[in-house]
């Protein structure tokens, strides 16, 4: 029997950054049309170009892979340059005949920007620096904002804390969590030039003759 990998949904991916931290976090269940959980432990999210960004996928899985391999390649043909990238990869994705079949979305983030991307051609940089994509997206980026807001979470702990809500809620959202996190590079200290100060001496002490 030939299946339509259409059918297999990817769900819930939620990135956000915090304080020069970037994490993306994706539940590992892959449902089959309406029927049943095919599989509990997949993994959504990927580093690419020497683990500089960050990508997690939603929607038909071998059309997820698919752009996956192809956005790999516009990342080495633009030296790493994320907008760019995502750029080509949306205009590839709406206006080649193969590619605009693909059913599934995307988000790309590096240490400095993050993006959405769909087959309609979009290149979306999301408010607040929260992106969820996914049939239980608004329910991780409702909490994603509102723990962002009030609490002093870490990226990492709020894209997973976020994750959890939504799959309490979404039947298509699992608690099988991956997480992968970009920390931005901690401000090298300059050596110090100055010469370190020589302790002072205490002057001898003298004695006056008795007469």
């Amino acid at each position: 029997m030939e299946i339509n990998n259409s059918l297999y949904k990817a769900t819930t991916i939620v990135g956000i950054k915090i304080n020069g931290q970037t994490a993306l976090a994706g539940d590992g269940q892959v449902t089959f049309g309406q029927s049943y959980v095919q599989k509990k432990t997949a993994n959504k999210i990927r580093k690419l170009y020497n683990n500089t960004v960050i990508v997690g996928f939603a929607g038909g899985v071998a059309d997820a892979f698919a752009l996956l391999d192809k956005f790999e390649g516009m990342l080495q043909k633009f030296s790493g340059n994320l907008l760019r990238s995502c750029i080509e990869l949306a205009n590839l994705w709406r206006t080649d005949k193969t590619f605009r079949r693909l059913e599934a979305m995307m988000i790309a983030a590096n240490k400095d920007n993050m993006y959405i991307l769909s087959g309609m051609g979009d290149v979306i940089e999301p408010e607040y620096n929260i992106a969820a994509i996914g049939s239980g997206g608004a329910f991780a980026l409702s909490a994603a904002r509102a723990l962002a807001a009030n609490t002093t979470l870490t990226a990492a702990e709020v894209a997973t804390k976020s994750l959890e809500i939504a799959a309490d809620l979404c039947i298509y959202t699992n608690n099988n969590i991956v997480l992968e996190v970009l920390d931005a590079a901690a401000p090298k200290t300059p050596p110090t030039t100055e010469k370190p100060k020589e302790a002072k001496k205490p002057a001898p002490k003298t004695t006056k003759a008795k007469k």
